[in-house]
């Protein structure tokens, strides 16, 4: 892999291609290890959302908020990405992961070195505690979205160092965790990614770094696996799953 040929990329052409040139390696865990608990945690959320199956029955506007948001994400229709983003902010907000002091964006720009050049990786939503950058979710956009979310949290561990030291006057960090989610519609997978300064200089430089990232993922566990994507949230027993995963996640981003 030391071999493989390296170009200034923007966040947004990343492919497997850019993991295997960085030596980084994606490994999936189980949800016992990857959240550190055996036990699937109650959603803090609006108990209507468990048990109301779309928005037209939706008893109150918050339920009917992200059901409706939900639907719009999982129309198949090509022009309508920005739906996934809307859903994502909205089920984001119903699960507390807004409070005082915490503000979701969408579509902000992160910039990072890549082989000598400026680049830059555009995150689809992301979550910020004061200045730094906590969470990042990258929607598929018709490709494997992995590749670029981990673009996203190079950069993204790139900016929040350089407000350490910057405006904060602190000193920067050598390694940092950035929590990370990838969409396909409305099913995620869940992502641990730890960044360190040896693989930010590496990925500036162009070079291969003798130290292998590992980055943990998670793969929520549904009921029909073979229908995850096309299933999503929308059936209850998938959503009850999915947002108790969402729930014990919020512990990365705290």
């Amino acid at each position: 892999m030391a071999q493989l040929i390296r170009r200034a990329k923007s966040g947004s052409d990343w492919t497997a291609t850019e993991l295997a040139a960085y030596h980084i390696t994606v490994v999936y865990q189980d949800f016992a290890t990857f959240f550190g608990t055996p036990n699937l945690p109650r959603p803090a959320i609006n108990p209507n959302v468990l048990t109301t199956l779309d928005h037209n029955s939706a008893p109150d506007d918050d339920t009917y908020r992200l059901l409706r948001n939900l639907g719009l994400a999982m129309a198949p229709v090509t022009a309508e990405e920005s739906a996934v983003d809307d859903f994502a902010v909205v089920l984001l907000r119903a699960l507390g992961y807004e409070p005082r002091g915490k503000t979701l964006r969408t579509r902000k720009n992160l910039p990072f070195v890549i082989c000598g050049e400026n680049r830059r990786a555009q995150t689809d939503v992301c979550l910020i505690d004061e200045q730094e950058i906590v969470l990042l979710i990258q929607e598929g956009h018709g490709q494997d979205p992995e590749p670029q979310l981990v673009a996203g949290a190079i950069a993204a561990f790139t900016v929040n160092n350089r407000v350490r030291v910057r405006t904060l006057g602190l000193p920067p960090l050598p390694s940092g965790l950035i929590a990370g989610i990838t969409l396909n519609g409305t099913a995620p997978i869940f992502y641990k990614i730890g960044i360190s300064t040896e693989l930010v200089t590496a990925v500036g430089g162009g070079v291969y770094p003798e130290t292998e990232a590992i980055i943990h993922a998670h793969l929520p566990v549904v009921p029909r696996p073979h229908r995850r994507w096309s299933e999503g949230m929308k059936p209850l027993d998938n959503r009850q799953i999915i947002l108790s995963c969402y729930e014990a996640f919020k512990g990365f981003v705290s």
